[in-house]
């Protein structure tokens, strides 16, 4: 049986300093429930991800990853017709850093509600979607809220991550409404400190609430109770993408019955292993190299 069930869009990313210049880049596939799927894969559970993928290269590429990692990708559908979207990165010492998205008829954003396998999303123990595939298209939504409905209808547990990508919106009313939506169906929601204010409406039906606040850490409120943990010590090489690691671990000692500080950890730490090198994936930890 699948542990957990995530569906989302995966980007190719190209990395550089400075890409007018450069004359090589780096080049990944990317995407947060791509993460979330390879870090609980790597612990040990059972993962399908369901995403639109190009014919192309990048397409091919993101399939490949990730049957290599155990993911189950039974349920992807390929698009013979739409590129695979694509971010470029570039890193400037002194600077932040700055990205252009190239999203627009991306195979990964005509996912629709006729992709969603029914039974395979009710027979999981965990349905996880994230606010970044609410905003690819009218389709996307679709698809994500047809998911969260048959989980629910299911007694599946649903998790949603915030997510939210200014660039993706049209306008902080419409993000603010749709997430605020979104995270009233979840039973575990994950949302950053600059995002609670998004979804502040519907924060009194969460009955599991993880808040991440970089440096300072991260907390919990489970049932009205709320634990807390430190970040993990680490040079941070590049931390975009550390999200999906932290759910990846937090859902992994969930899944395991442990208790919510523990789980705090495990997402910690598995933040720790994404930040410390280039991939948010790439690093990610086994269980055997899980800290004691």
């Amino acid at each position: 049986m699948t542990e957990v069930f995530t569906l989302g869009e995966a980007l190719g990313v190209i990395s550089a300093d400075r890409i007018r210049h450069d004359m090589t880049a780096r080049l990944d596939v990317e995407g947060p429930e791509l993460t979330v799927a390879v870090g609980l894969a790597r612990l040990g559970h059972t993962v399908s991800w369901l995403g639109r993928v190009s014919i192309d290269e990048l397409g091919v590429r993101t399939l490949t990853v990730l049957r290599g990692e155990g993911v189950d990708v039974s349920h992807a559908r390929v698009d013979e017709t739409a590129p695979t979207g694509i971010v470029m990165r570039q890193r400037r010492i002194g600077r932040s850093l700055h990205a252009v998205h190239y999203q627009n008829g991306s195979a990964g954003s005509r996912l629709s509600t006729g992709d969603v396998p029914a039974e395979a999303v009710q027979a999981a123990r965990i349905l996880h979607v994230t606010g970044i595939t609410l905003a690819l298209s009218g389709y996307a939504w679709s698809a994500v809220h047809h998911a969260v409905k048959l989980a629910r209808d299911a007694g599946v547990l649903v998790s949603v991550d915030v997510n939210h990508r200014a660039h993706l919106w049209e306008s902080s009313d419409e993000a603010r409404n749709a997430l605020s939506e979104l995270a009233s169906s979840a039973d575990i929601l994950f949302a950053n400190q600059d995002e609670l204010p998004l979804v502040d409406s519907a924060l009194a039906g969460v009955s599991e609430l993880i808040v991440t606040r970089g440096a300072k850490g991260a907390s919990a409120t489970v049932d009205g109770l709320r634990y807390d943990t430190q970040a993990a010590p680490v040079t941070s090489v590049d931390a975009t993408g550390v999200g999906g690691a932290f759910v990846a671990g937090y859902l992994s000692a969930l899944l395991d019955g442990l208790h919510p500080s523990d789980r705090l950890k495990r997402g910690i730490s598995l933040a720790a292993f994404a930040v410390a090198g280039p991939s948010s994936w790439q690093g990610l930890p086994t269980r055997g190299e899980l800290p004691p």
